[in-house]
């Protein structure tokens, strides 16, 4: 595996219509890219992973909205 390339995977939590998806990447050293599978080319986000980790815990401490 190349480490300088992106492993998109989809996550566990997108709905499985198609619609509110995102990929995330964690394999590059030092950032999780996170993107939107609709649109793969319109911009990716870059976070540190020791930010990701706390957005991931928050986000499981929150729970689904809506």
């Amino acid at each position: 595996m190349d480490v300088m390339t992106p492993q998109w995977r989809k996550s566990t939590k997108s709905g499985g219509n198609g619609g509110s998806c995102v990929e995330i990447a964690d394999n590059m050293p030092g950032a999780v890219l996170v993107r939107d599978t609709k649109d793969r080319e319109g911009g990716t986000l870059n976070f540190d992973p020791q930010s990701w980790q706390s957005f991931v815990d928050l986000a499981k401490q929150i729970g689904p909205v809506g």
